[in-house]
Protein backbone atom coordinates (compact mmCIF):
# COMPACT_ATOMS: atom_id res chain seq x y z
CA UNK A 1 0.00 0.00 0.00
CA UNK A 2 0.87 3.87 -0.99
CA UNK A 3 -0.61 7.12 -0.53
CA UNK A 4 -1.91 6.26 -3.96
CA UNK A 5 -2.30 2.82 -4.77
CA UNK A 6 -4.23 0.55 -2.10
CA UNK A 7 -4.47 -3.38 -2.55
CA UNK A 8 -7.82 -5.32 -2.19
CA UNK A 9 -8.35 -5.51 1.57
CA UNK A 10 -5.94 -2.62 3.09
CA UNK A 11 -9.23 0.31 2.55
CA UNK A 12 -11.66 -2.15 4.44
CA UNK A 13 -13.59 -0.79 7.28
CA UNK A 14 -16.63 -2.17 9.22
CA UNK A 15 -19.49 -4.16 6.69
CA UNK A 16 -17.33 -2.64 3.85
CA UNK A 17 -14.54 -4.19 1.80
CA UNK A 18 -13.76 -1.12 1.00
CA UNK A 19 -14.42 2.54 1.54
CA UNK A 20 -12.38 5.70 1.07
CA UNK A 21 -12.62 9.00 0.72
CA UNK A 22 -16.47 8.79 1.85
CA UNK A 23 -18.43 10.88 4.08
CA UNK A 24 -18.51 8.64 6.95
CA UNK A 25 -15.01 6.72 5.97
CA UNK A 26 -12.03 6.98 9.15
CA UNK A 27 -9.49 6.37 6.33
CA UNK A 28 -8.55 9.58 5.38
CA UNK A 29 -6.16 10.16 2.56
CA UNK A 30 -4.17 13.49 2.28
CA UNK A 31 -4.82 15.84 -0.23
CA UNK A 32 -7.86 13.69 -1.46
CA UNK A 33 -11.52 15.25 -0.58
CA UNK A 34 -13.60 15.39 -3.62
CA UNK A 35 -14.64 11.52 -4.35
CA UNK A 36 -14.87 8.55 -2.38
CA UNK A 37 -15.62 4.88 -3.21
CA UNK A 38 -17.46 1.83 -1.02
CA UNK A 39 -17.28 -1.97 -2.30
CA UNK A 40 -19.39 -4.64 0.20
CA UNK A 41 -20.17 -8.21 0.08
CA UNK A 42 -23.58 -9.05 1.39
CA UNK A 43 -23.86 -12.06 3.43
CA UNK A 44 -27.44 -11.90 5.11
CA UNK A 45 -27.62 -8.14 6.00
CA UNK A 46 -28.30 -5.12 5.05
CA UNK A 47 -26.18 -2.11 4.82
CA UNK A 48 -27.35 0.89 5.82
CA UNK A 49 -25.90 4.70 4.74
CA UNK A 50 -26.64 7.34 6.85
CA UNK A 51 -28.19 10.75 5.11
CA UNK A 52 -25.11 12.83 4.39
CA UNK A 53 -24.20 15.56 2.37
CA UNK A 54 -22.38 13.67 -0.39
CA UNK A 55 -24.15 12.20 -3.91
CA UNK A 56 -23.94 8.29 -4.11
CA UNK A 57 -24.52 6.29 -7.36
CA UNK A 58 -25.00 2.84 -6.02
CA UNK A 59 -24.14 0.18 -8.61
CA UNK A 60 -23.87 -3.56 -8.67
CA UNK A 61 -20.99 -5.20 -9.25
CA UNK A 62 -22.90 -8.73 -9.01
CA UNK A 63 -26.21 -10.01 -8.63
CA UNK A 64 -29.58 -8.09 -8.11
CA UNK A 65 -29.81 -5.25 -5.10
CA UNK A 66 -32.61 -3.90 -4.21
CA UNK A 67 -32.22 -0.12 -2.38
CA UNK A 68 -34.55 1.55 -0.12
CA UNK A 69 -33.98 5.17 -0.52
CA UNK A 70 -36.57 8.06 1.57
CA UNK A 71 -38.69 4.69 1.77
CA UNK A 72 -38.93 4.40 -1.78
CA UNK A 73 -37.50 0.84 -2.83
CA UNK A 74 -35.83 0.34 -5.78
CA UNK A 75 -35.07 -2.95 -7.60
CA UNK A 76 -31.73 -3.03 -9.44
CA UNK A 77 -31.49 -5.44 -11.80
CA UNK A 78 -27.85 -6.83 -11.89
CA UNK A 79 -25.51 -9.17 -13.65
CA UNK A 80 -23.34 -12.41 -13.72
CA UNK A 81 -20.07 -9.99 -13.26
CA UNK A 82 -18.68 -6.71 -14.08
CA UNK A 83 -17.62 -8.24 -17.59
CA UNK A 84 -21.25 -8.68 -18.81
CA UNK A 85 -22.18 -5.69 -20.14
CA UNK A 86 -24.32 -2.71 -17.44
CA UNK A 87 -26.41 -3.38 -15.01
CA UNK A 88 -29.40 -0.89 -13.21
CA UNK A 89 -27.57 1.87 -11.53
CA UNK A 90 -29.49 3.92 -8.98
CA UNK A 91 -28.67 7.88 -8.45
CA UNK A 92 -28.92 8.68 -4.69
CA UNK A 93 -29.25 12.06 -4.80
CA UNK A 94 -27.87 14.54 -1.24
CA UNK A 95 -28.38 14.24 2.08
CA UNK A 96 -30.57 10.62 1.90
CA UNK A 97 -30.71 7.57 3.87
CA UNK A 98 -29.79 4.78 1.56
CA UNK A 99 -30.72 0.99 2.88
CA UNK A 100 -29.24 -1.92 0.55
CA UNK A 101 -30.19 -5.27 0.33
CA UNK A 102 -28.94 -8.24 -2.06
CA UNK A 103 -28.28 -11.97 -1.89
CA UNK A 104 -25.43 -13.40 0.16
CA UNK A 105 -22.36 -13.39 -2.47
CA UNK A 106 -23.93 -10.50 -4.03
CA UNK A 107 -21.34 -7.61 -4.09
CA UNK A 108 -21.99 -3.75 -4.40
CA UNK A 109 -20.38 -0.54 -5.59
CA UNK A 110 -21.05 2.98 -4.26
CA UNK A 111 -19.30 6.45 -5.90
CA UNK A 112 -19.63 8.97 -3.67
CA UNK A 113 -18.71 13.02 -4.09
CA UNK A 114 -19.48 15.86 -1.65
CA UNK A 115 -21.78 17.66 -2.62
CA UNK A 116 -24.79 20.45 -1.81
CA UNK A 117 -27.41 21.02 -4.38
CA UNK A 118 -29.93 18.12 -4.57
CA UNK A 119 -30.67 16.84 -7.65
CA UNK A 120 -33.66 13.56 -8.10
CA UNK A 121 -33.21 10.36 -7.35
CA UNK A 122 -32.99 8.49 -10.64
CA UNK A 123 -33.19 4.52 -12.02
CA UNK A 124 -31.17 4.47 -14.77
CA UNK A 125 -31.76 0.74 -16.07
CA UNK A 126 -29.26 -0.86 -17.79
CA UNK A 127 -31.31 -0.60 -21.56
CA UNK A 128 -30.81 3.13 -20.47
CA UNK A 129 -27.27 3.11 -20.13
CA UNK A 130 -25.06 4.24 -23.20
CA UNK A 131 -22.63 2.03 -24.20
CA UNK A 132 -19.30 4.02 -26.35
CA UNK A 133 -16.83 1.21 -27.83
CA UNK A 134 -13.80 3.91 -27.69
CA UNK A 135 -10.89 3.56 -29.16
CA UNK A 136 -9.55 1.02 -32.06
CA UNK A 137 -7.31 -2.02 -32.31
CA UNK A 138 -5.60 -2.66 -29.22
CA UNK A 139 -6.61 0.66 -27.70
CA UNK A 140 -10.35 -0.42 -28.04
CA UNK A 141 -12.15 -0.18 -24.77
CA UNK A 142 -15.91 -0.44 -23.77
CA UNK A 143 -17.42 2.67 -21.55
CA UNK A 144 -20.58 2.80 -19.71
CA UNK A 145 -21.74 6.34 -19.44
CA UNK A 146 -23.94 6.47 -16.86
CA UNK A 147 -22.77 9.12 -14.30
CA UNK A 148 -22.07 11.38 -17.59
CA UNK A 149 -23.23 14.91 -17.44
CA UNK A 150 -24.68 13.42 -20.97
CA UNK A 151 -26.75 10.98 -19.07
CA UNK A 152 -27.72 11.89 -15.17
CA UNK A 153 -27.96 15.15 -13.91
CA UNK A 154 -25.84 15.65 -10.84
CA UNK A 155 -24.34 17.77 -8.66
CA UNK A 156 -20.38 17.19 -8.24
CA UNK A 157 -19.37 13.46 -9.69
CA UNK A 158 -18.59 11.93 -13.05
CA UNK A 159 -18.79 8.03 -12.97
CA UNK A 160 -18.23 5.74 -15.11
CA UNK A 161 -17.17 2.21 -15.84
CA UNK A 162 -14.69 0.82 -18.42
CA UNK A 163 -14.12 -2.53 -19.68
CA UNK A 164 -10.90 -3.59 -21.58
CA UNK A 165 -10.28 -6.38 -23.36
CA UNK A 166 -7.26 -9.07 -22.59
CA UNK A 167 -3.64 -7.62 -24.02
CA UNK A 168 -5.54 -3.74 -25.22
CA UNK A 169 -4.62 -0.87 -23.65
CA UNK A 170 -7.47 1.84 -22.24
CA UNK A 171 -6.70 5.47 -20.49
CA UNK A 172 -4.66 5.72 -23.40
CA UNK A 173 -2.89 8.28 -24.35
CA UNK A 174 -2.00 9.28 -20.84
CA UNK A 175 -3.66 12.33 -20.10
CA UNK A 176 -4.37 14.81 -17.45
CA UNK A 177 -7.40 17.06 -16.06
CA UNK A 178 -5.63 18.68 -12.97
CA UNK A 179 -6.08 22.19 -13.99
CA UNK A 180 -8.66 24.69 -14.58
CA UNK A 181 -7.79 26.18 -17.87
CA UNK A 182 -9.43 26.29 -20.82
CA UNK A 183 -9.64 22.98 -22.53
CA UNK A 184 -9.33 21.13 -19.47
CA UNK A 185 -10.99 20.56 -15.29
CA UNK A 186 -9.34 19.64 -12.91
CA UNK A 187 -10.71 16.35 -11.78
CA UNK A 188 -9.26 14.11 -8.88
CA UNK A 189 -10.39 10.15 -9.99
CA UNK A 190 -10.52 7.14 -8.45
CA UNK A 191 -9.51 3.53 -10.13
CA UNK A 192 -11.76 0.44 -9.03
CA UNK A 193 -10.46 -2.66 -10.66
CA UNK A 194 -11.57 -5.77 -11.24
CA UNK A 195 -9.89 -8.37 -13.16
CA UNK A 196 -10.93 -11.84 -15.05
CA UNK A 197 -8.71 -14.60 -16.85
CA UNK A 198 -10.29 -14.87 -20.28
CA UNK A 199 -12.94 -17.36 -21.16
CA UNK A 200 -11.37 -20.41 -21.82
CA UNK A 201 -7.92 -19.98 -20.02
CA UNK A 202 -7.25 -22.94 -18.58
CA UNK A 203 -7.34 -23.65 -15.18
CA UNK A 204 -2.90 -22.29 -13.66
CA UNK A 205 -4.62 -19.39 -15.12
CA UNK A 206 -5.73 -18.32 -11.58
CA UNK A 207 -3.65 -14.29 -11.01
CA UNK A 208 -5.42 -12.36 -13.03
CA UNK A 209 -3.49 -9.07 -13.29
CA UNK A 210 -3.92 -5.36 -14.90
CA UNK A 211 -1.48 -2.52 -15.13
CA UNK A 212 -2.15 1.12 -13.96
CA UNK A 213 0.41 4.19 -14.69
CA UNK A 214 0.47 7.53 -12.82
CA UNK A 215 3.42 9.87 -13.46
CA UNK A 216 3.88 13.95 -12.89
CA UNK A 217 2.56 16.47 -15.50
CA UNK A 218 4.66 19.39 -13.64
CA UNK A 219 6.58 19.67 -10.54
CA UNK A 220 3.74 17.81 -7.90
CA UNK A 221 6.15 14.88 -7.55
CA UNK A 222 3.77 11.54 -8.41
CA UNK A 223 4.83 8.00 -9.65
CA UNK A 224 2.63 4.94 -9.61
CA UNK A 225 2.99 1.74 -11.83
CA UNK A 226 1.23 -0.65 -10.41
CA UNK A 227 0.17 -4.23 -10.96
CA UNK A 228 -3.76 -4.53 -9.94
CA UNK A 229 -6.48 -7.15 -9.17
CA UNK A 230 -10.07 -7.35 -8.18
CA UNK A 231 -10.28 -5.46 -5.42
CA UNK A 232 -7.52 -2.97 -6.14
CA UNK A 233 -8.03 1.13 -6.08
CA UNK A 234 -5.86 3.87 -7.31
CA UNK A 235 -6.21 7.54 -6.61
CA UNK A 236 -5.15 10.15 -9.24
CA UNK A 237 -4.68 13.15 -7.67
CA UNK A 238 -3.07 14.65 -10.72
CA UNK A 239 -0.60 14.11 -13.18
CA UNK A 240 -0.45 12.20 -16.23
CA UNK A 241 -2.31 9.02 -16.15
CA UNK A 242 -2.62 5.43 -18.56
CA UNK A 243 -2.36 3.55 -19.58
CA UNK A 244 -4.39 0.98 -17.94
CA UNK A 245 -3.26 -2.54 -19.41
CA UNK A 246 -5.23 -5.52 -19.67
CA UNK A 247 -2.19 -8.43 -19.66
CA UNK A 248 -2.81 -10.89 -22.10
CA UNK A 249 -5.17 -13.08 -20.66
CA UNK A 250 -6.43 -11.40 -18.80
CA UNK A 251 -9.80 -9.19 -19.12
CA UNK A 252 -9.68 -6.14 -17.23
CA UNK A 253 -12.73 -4.03 -15.50
CA UNK A 254 -12.76 -0.56 -13.77
CA UNK A 255 -14.98 1.80 -12.37
CA UNK A 256 -13.78 5.77 -12.55
CA UNK A 257 -15.00 8.31 -10.15
CA UNK A 258 -13.70 11.60 -10.67
CA UNK A 259 -14.78 15.27 -8.82
CA UNK A 260 -13.42 18.53 -7.95
CA UNK A 261 -13.03 21.75 -6.91
CA UNK A 262 -14.46 23.70 -10.18
CA UNK A 263 -18.26 24.49 -10.51
CA UNK A 264 -18.28 23.39 -14.28
CA UNK A 265 -18.85 19.74 -14.28
CA UNK A 266 -17.36 18.26 -17.35
CA UNK A 267 -14.42 15.91 -18.44
CA UNK A 268 -12.15 18.24 -20.03
CA UNK A 269 -8.77 16.46 -20.56
CA UNK A 270 -4.96 17.13 -22.12
CA UNK A 271 -3.30 14.79 -23.70
CA UNK A 272 0.43 13.89 -22.79
CA UNK A 273 1.95 15.64 -26.04
CA UNK A 274 4.74 12.76 -26.32
CA UNK A 275 1.70 10.29 -26.83
CA UNK A 276 -1.22 12.06 -28.13
CA UNK A 277 -0.73 11.57 -32.12
CA UNK A 278 -1.58 7.95 -30.98
CA UNK A 279 -5.47 8.96 -31.60
CA UNK A 280 -4.78 9.68 -34.97
CA UNK A 281 -4.21 6.07 -35.74
CA UNK A 282 -7.72 4.72 -34.92
CA UNK A 283 -9.03 6.37 -37.99
CA UNK A 284 -7.42 3.22 -39.66
CA UNK A 285 -8.33 0.53 -37.28
CA UNK A 286 -10.94 -1.20 -36.64
CA UNK A 287 -13.01 -1.58 -32.92
CA UNK A 288 -11.67 -4.40 -31.55
CA UNK A 289 -14.12 -7.48 -32.37
CA UNK A 290 -14.39 -8.76 -29.24
CA UNK A 291 -16.59 -5.79 -27.99
CA UNK A 292 -19.12 -5.43 -26.96
CA UNK A 293 -19.40 -7.67 -23.66
CA UNK A 294 -22.92 -8.40 -23.08
CA UNK A 295 -24.93 -10.96 -21.11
Amino acid sequence: MSEWFYPAGSAAEGPWDLSLGTHDSSLAVASWSHTGIKTATFNDQKITLEAAPEERIIVPLTGDITATVDGKTYELVGRESVFHGPADVLYTGVNRPVTLEGAPGVRVAIATAPATADYPVRHLTRSEIPLELRGAGNCSRQVHNFGTPATLEADRFIVCEVITPAGNWSSYPPHKHDEEKEGETALEEIYYFETRKTPGAPEEAKDAIGYQRVYASDERPIDVNEEVRTGDVVLVPYGWHGPAMAAPGYDLYYLNVMAGPGRVRDWLISDDPHHGWVRSTWEDQNIDPRLPFTA
